[in-house]
C-alpha cells in the first residue's frame, strides 16, 4: 500500500516531473519542479492552499515522479504528459475551435497555397491562425487573382494545360512551362505578403513597373500597378500598431465570478493577422501568472507559429525555462516580456480589454438566458443546472434513456449520460422515465461527489403532461424541491413550447426557444444513438459467438471466407481448417452448431 508520508521522505532534491493519481490510478495533475523534494512536499503541508488545490490534494491516492537533468527537460516532459493525459486540475486548452491557417508546401518544387485547419510539423510554412475564416478566404482569393500559381491539388504531367493557364491565372508547371526557380520567385513574394513585409514587395514591384514603362511595355506596367494597389489595400486592413518587432503574440486575461477568458493577438510585421480566445472555468482561485504559465506551455506545444516575442502583463515563475524551450524549437531567440510602459504596455492592455469584452459578451448572453428562465419558471434562484431526459425503444425492445445537462445556460455534452432500462419489460415510456430519474436522483443523494454531481434545479422532460407526471412521481419519492417542465413537439417533431405541470404553455423569447430546441434535439440524439448501438450490436451477433475459441477475428475470417453461418455449417472440415486460426477441433465444433 502506498504511504504518502513515507514516499515524501524518499523524494530527491533534483529537477523532474511529478504525477498525482487518484484511487482509480487516473492522473489528476502533472507538474514540474527544480527540486522535487521541496515542491511535492508543499502540497501536503498545512499551509494556506486555494480551494482548488485543497480539492486536488484530497483526491491524491498516490504519486510518482521522473527525474531529469534540468528544468528545461522537465518543462518539455510536463507539457507532453499534460497533452497526453489531460489531467483535470491542469490548465488545459478545452476550446475545440480549429481556426484556419494558410499553408504553403515549400518543400515542393511547385508549392501550392491553400487553407487548412490542421497544423503539422511537415516542413511547410503556416500563416495564421485567422480568427475570421472569411479573412483567410479573402487572402487566398487575392493570391489566386494576383499570382499565377497552381491551384490543382495534385500536380500531374498533362498533354495540355488547364483553363487557368489560358486565362493567365497559372504558369502551367504541369506542362513544364516554368522552372521551379522562376515559380518560387512569386512564392517568395507571397510569403513576404503573408508575413506582413509589404513595403519590401511594393518597393520591388514599383522598380519593375518603372522598368516596364521605360521599355514601353505598358501592359505589364499596368498589371504591376494594379498589383501594388491591391497589396496596399490588403496592407491597410491589417495595420494596428507601430511596434517594431516582426512576430509578436500578445496575451491578455480577464476574470469573472464564473470563468476566465484568455485572448491572444497575433501581430506579424506590425500588422494584426488574427486573434483567438479561450474560456476556462474552475480556475478562479489561481493566480494570473500561474494560469498564463500553464496556458503558454500548452498553447505552443506542437505549434509551428512560435513568435519571436510573447507579451504578457506580469512575469511568470518559469519564464527562463519556457524561453529556452521555445527558442530551441524555433531555433531563434524567443522572449517573454512584461512591458511596464509605452506602446507595448498599451498593446497588452488592449488584449486584456478585448478579453474583458469577449467575456462580458458571453456572460451577457448566458445571464439573459438564466434571468429569463428564472422569471418564466417562477423560481427563487437562478436555474443554474437543468437536466432533460428522453426514452428510446423499438416496440419495447432495446429500451434506453438519454440524459443531457444545461449548466449556466450552456448545453454540456460532456455531462450527458446513457441508461439501460432495468425494471420495465414492455413499451411504457412514462414508467421508463420514472425509473431513470429515480435512479439518477438516488445516485446524487447517496453519493453527492459522484459522477452525476449536484441535483438539478429543474428537469425538462422530453414530452408533454404524461412525461411531466412521471418525472414528478420520481421526484416526490425523495421529497425534493425540483421544478418540472415538458418540452412539447408539434406534428412535424419540432419543438413547439415549454409546458408547466398545469399544462400551461409558457411564453418565451425566440433565443430561449432556440436553446430549448437544441436541448431537446441533443437529448434525443443521445438516446437514439445509444438505442441504435445496442440494436446493431444485437443484430451482428450470431451462433458463432457461443463457440469457445471463436473470437472477433476468427469470426470475421470465417464470414469473409464463407459469407454466412449457413455456408459455414455446410463446409467440410478440410475447407474450414484452411481458414487462418481454425484448428481441426474448432472445425468439428463448427460443424455441430
Amino acid at each position: 500500500m502506498f504511504n504518502i508520508e513515507e514516499e515524501l521522505k524518499k523524494l530527491p532534491n533534483k529537477p523532474g516531473v511529478y504525477v498525482m493519481r487518484d484511487k482509480n490510478d487516473t492522473i489528476i495533475y502533472v507538474g514540474k519542479a527544480i527540486s522535487l523534494k521541496n515542491r511535492v512536499r508543499q502540497y501536503f503541508r498545512k499551509n494556506n492552499k486555494t480551494a482548488r488545490i485543497e480539492k486536488m490534494v484530497s483526491l491524491i491516492d498516490h504519486f510518482e515522479y521522473i527525474v531529469v537533468d534540468n528544468e528545461a527537460e522537465a518543462l518539455i516532459l510536463e507539457c507532453n504528459l499534460i497533452k497526453k493525459n489531460r489531467p483535470k486540475f491542469n490548465v488545459l486548452l478545452k476550446d475545440d475551435k480549429t481556426y484556419p491557417y494558410i499553408k504553403i508546401d515549400v518543400k515542393s518544387d511547385y508549392p501550392r497555397v491553400f487553407i487548412t485547419r490542421r497544423v503539422v510539423n511537415d516542413g511547410s510554412k503556416y500563416f495564421g491562425p485567422y480568427a475570421n475564416p472569411g479573412a483567410a478566404k479573402e487572402m487566398i482569393n487575392f493570391i489566386k487573382q494576383k499570382y499565377k500559381i497552381r491551384q490543382c491539388r495534385v500536380l500531374k504531367k498533362r498533354d495540355r494545360p488547364c483553363l487557368n493557364y489560358h486565362i493567365n491565372r497559372c504558369l502551367a508547371p504541369c506542362m513544364g512551362c516554368v522552372t521551379p526557380e522562376e515559380y518560387k520567385v512569386q512564392i517568395n513574394e507571397i510569403i513576404d505578403l503573408l508575413e506582413g513585409k509589404t513595403d519590401k514587395i511594393i518597393k520591388e514591384l514599383d522598380k519593375q513597373m518603372r522598368e516596364a514603362s521605360k521599355n514601353l511595355d505598358f501592359e505589364k506596367a499596368a498589371e504591376l500597378r494594379d498589383r501594388i494597389q491591391s497589396i496596399e489595400r490588403v496592407s491597410a486592413k491589417q495595420k494596428v500598431s507601430n511596434i517594431s518587432e516582426n512576430n509578436i503574440d500578445v496575451i491578455g486575461i480577464a476574470k469573472s465570478e464564473l470563468q476566465i477568458c484568455i485572448e491572444i493577438f497575433f501581430v506579424r510585421g506590425s500588422k494584426m493577422i488574427g486573434r483567438e480566445h479561450y474560456f476556462y472555468t474552475d480556475l478562479k482561485d489561481m493566480e494570473d501568472k500561474e494560469i498564463l504559465s500553464g496556458f503558454i506551455k500548452q498553447y505552443y506545444l506542437d505549434n509551428p507559429n512560435i513568435p519571436n516575442k510573447i507579451m504578457i502583463r506580469e512575469e511568470i515563475d518559469d519564464k527562463l525555462a519556457i524561453e529556452e524551450w521555445l527558442s530551441t524549437i524555433l531555433d531563434k531567440k524567443v522572449e517573454i516580456k512584461s512591458p511596464k510602459k509605452g506602446e507595448k504596455l498599451r498593446f497588452v492592455e488592449m488584449a486584456e480589454n478585448n478579453a474583458k469584452v469577449t467575456l462580458e459578451n458571453k456572460e451577457k448572453d448566458k445571464s439573459e438566458i438564466l434571468l429569463e428562465l428564472k422569471e418564466i419558471l417562477k423560481m427563487d434562484k437562478l436555474p443554474r443546472k437543468i437536466e432533460t431526459y428522453d426514452i428510446s425503444n423499438l416496440s419495447g425492445e432495446f429500451m434506453v434513456a438519454g440524459m443531457c445537462v444545461m449548466q449556466d445556460g450552456v448545453i454540456k455534452k460532456n455531462l450527458s449520460r446513457r441508461f439501460k432500462i432495468k425494471t420495465v419489460y414492455e413499451q411504457d415510456d412514462p414508467k421508463c422515465m420514472e425509473e431513470v430519474i429515480t435512479r439518477r436522483l438516488k445516485h446524487s443523494i447517496e453519493n453527492p461527489k459522484g459522477g452525476f454531481g449536484n441535483l438539478p434545479d429543474a428537469i425538462f422532460a422530453d414530452g408533454g403532461i404524461t412525461q411531466i407526471r412521471a418525472t414528478r412521481k420520481a421526484i416526490n419519492k425523495y421529497n425534493l424541491d425540483i421544478k418540472v417542465f415538458g418540452m412539447v413537439k408539434n406534428d412535424k417533431h419540432q419543438t413547439r413550447a415549454l409546458m408547466d405541470e398545469a399544462r400551461n404553455e409558457l411564453k418565451i423569447s425566440q433565443k430561449l426557444m432556440n436553446l430549448i430546441t437544441q436541448f431537446q434535439d441533443t437529448v434525443h440524439d443521445t438516446a437514439i444513438t445509444y438505442h441504435r448501438k445496442l440494436r446493431d450490436k444485437e443484430i451482428t451477433k450470431s451462433e458463432l459467438d457461443d463457440i469457445p475459441g471463436i473470437g472477433k477475428i476468427k469470426k470475421q475470417e470465417l464470414l469473409k471466407k464463407f459469407g454466412s453461418v449457413e455456408n459455414i455449417k455446410k463446409a467440410s472440415i478440410e475447407d474450414l481448417i484452411k481458414v487462418k486460426g481454425i484448428t481441426k477441433e474448432l472445425a468439428e465444433m463448427l460443424k455441430n452448431i
